[in-house]
Formats: C-alpha cells, structure tokens, sequence
C-alpha cells in the first residue's frame, strides 16, 4: 500500500512537470518571446541551418527588398507588413555572422536543447541589455576626462596663487629687485618704428614679475604647481610602483627600528609626528620650518608627549572659542532663542 501511495506521488509530481514545460516552452524549443518566436529563423529567410554568411546576407536582401512596407502590398487580409519585415530583421539579426556576434550559436543551442529553458532566457536578454561599447573603454575613458579636469583645475588654481602674489607688495617689491639686478627692467628705450606703448612695456614688465616670483615662491598645499604625476591617471599607472615601493619601506623600518631597534633620525621622527597628527603629507609640509623644529624640540614623536601637546591644543581652542565675541552671541542665543526653548511670541 505504501509503495503504491509513492508510485502515485511521483506519477503526479510527473504530470505537473510535464504540464509545466508544455506551458513554458515547446519541444522544439521554439518559444515566444525569444528570437523569431514560434517560428525557425531559417525558416523565416528560407535557408538551411548550415548556410553560411553569405546565403544568410543574400536571402536576407531578397525578402528585405520583396517585404519592405513601402514596396509591399498585402495579398491577403489581415496581414502586416512591418510585422513580417521586423521578423526578416529579427532572423537575419539573430543568423548573421560577424567576429563578436555569439547570437546564432545561442540560438542554435537552443534548438538542440529545448528543455534549458531557463538558460535561453538568461542569455537572450544578457545579450540584448548589456551595453553595447566595451566597459574597459568607458573607464579609460572616465579616467583620462577626469584626469584632464583634475589637472586644469590644479594649474587654474596655481594660476590664482600666482596672480594674487604679483599684487602683494611684499613679494612685488623682491621680484622688482631681482629683476633689476638681473637687467631686466633696465632695457632702454626703444626708437623708431621698434619704440612700443607704454601698455605694451607695462604688460611686460608685469609677465616679468609674475615669472620671478614662479620661480623663487615655494607655493605649498593646494595651491602648489601641478605636476603630471599627481593626476589620477598616473597614480593608477604607478600604483604597483608605488605599493612595492612601500612594502619594501616597510619591510626596512621594521627591520631598523623594531629589529635591531635604532634611533630615529630626524626625518623619521617627523614621519611619526605627522601620522600622530594625522596629516597628509601636503598639509604636513605647509607648515612653517619653526612649527616643525618646536614638534622636534617637544619630542611629538613620542605617544606620552604627544597626548600631552594635544590636551595643550584643545585647552587653548577653548579659551580662543570662549573669548571669541561671536561665539559668545552665538551661546547667548542658543540659551534664549536657540532651539529647545518653547514661548510665546506676542505680537
């Protein structure tokens, strides 16, 4: 009795399968939906299933030319001539060769395995939604766009700087030196048809300023000169360079000063100072050379002095903060009128 119980299970479970692939897909592996539909693409151009890339082109341009919906006239009722080209066009789409094109080999495949349904499906719409242009090429792309704006905002930027320092008479009043020392700014008058404009002579003058100044201001920062190898492209370039270049550092400082435990050089010492800070090593070098020699002479390097300098720093922000006027209307408003007070206004 049990066994016969079983036998009808599976029967049933059988039956339900059965009716569900009917429902899914037919035999022939021809589904709606998916390439030409119910009906073989080769049927639809007319041609055998191991016909090359030519009889596929050339029936193709047969029906094409024969079913075109401004050409062809219906013979019978209800008939659609765009309905009809789009399937030539679907088929050929589907059965024509080209390098990259796996389309046909799919659909093949399906014909010779109607049961993986599920399969055709994944592939079919994989193909049709993915993009159409190589996703290395759009990063590439991306990188170089994004590399070209980066680099032009950094010389805009350094532009500014430079710009800005021609009109403070401090640095002006050096750069006008060196450039009479250098014999710049001595030129004598020209004469005749070389003799220029006063706003010509100006202009130069100006460039000649600006061009000192370029070369003996040290511009640390965000405003500092750009270089090439700042860019993003070149650091995705480098960065194997650069990741080798600092597991060997590593290795070494392990090595020194945990190993064989020797003392830290002065450069190493700032290193230190900086990671306790938590700088990058941009913000770390605009600083000026005396705040530098003072983390030196307080031996910042060390965890115990650094905690103490820090509690220093927080201690004396509070008192700026404090004697600030406008932090001063600023908690006198939160007490009164700032949020978390409930009143009445009356008008």
């Amino acid at each position: 009795m049990a066994s016969a119980g079983r036998q009808r299970v599976w029967l049933l479970l059988l039956r339900l399968c059965a009716v569900s692939f009917i429902l899914l897909g037919r035999a022939d592996g021809l589904v709606e939906g998916l390439y030409c539909g119910a009906l073989s693409c080769y049927d639809v151009l007319g041609v055998a299933r191991d016909a090359g890339k030519s009889d596929i082109a050339r029936a193709y341009r047969q029906l094409a030319r024969r079913y075109h919906p401004d050409r062809y006239r219906p013979t019978e009722a209800g008939e659609n001539p765009e309905e009809r080209f789009l399937l030539i066009a679907t088929a050929y789409e589907t059965l024509k060769v080209w390098k990259d094109d796996e389309a046909r080999k799919d659909y093949d495949y399906m014909l010779d395995h109607p049961d993986e349904f599920y399969r055709h499906y994944y592939h079919y719409y994989k193909r049709r939604l993915a993009p159409k242009v190589d996703v290395r090429i759009v990063i590439i792309v991306t990188v170089c766009a994004i590399s070209l704006f980066q680099y032009y905002s950094w010389w805009s930027s350094y532009s500014e700087a430079i710009h800005y320092l021609t009109t403070v008479p401090k640095y002006r009043i050096q750069a006008t030196e060196i450039a009479k020392q250098q014999g710049l700014l001595n030129k004598t008058k020209e004469k005749g048809k070389n003799r220029r404009s006063k706003e010509e002579i100006k202009e130069e003058e100006e460039e000649i300023i600006k061009g000192i100044i370029k070369n003996n201001i040290d511009i640390k920062g965000g405003y500092q000169k750009p270089r090439l190898f700042d860019i993003l492209l070149f650091q995705i370039v480098l960065a194997p360079y650069y990741i080798c270049r600092y597991i060997i550092w590593y290795c070494r400082w392990i090595y020194r000063f945990h190993i064989k435990r020797e003392e830290y050089g002065e450069e190493e010492k700032l290193y230190i100072i900086r990671k306790n800070m938590r700088m990058s090593q941009g913000q770390f070098d605009s600083l000026e050379d005396h705040q530098k020699e003072m983390f030196l002479e307080r031996k910042l390097w060390l965890w115990e002095n650094f905690e103490v300098y820090k509690v220093e720093q927080e201690e004396e922000l509070k008192k700026k903060v404090a004697s600030d006027p406008r932090w001063k209307r600023y908690r006198r408003w939160m007490k009164n009128e700032g949020p978390g007070r409930l009143t009445f206004i009356d008008d």
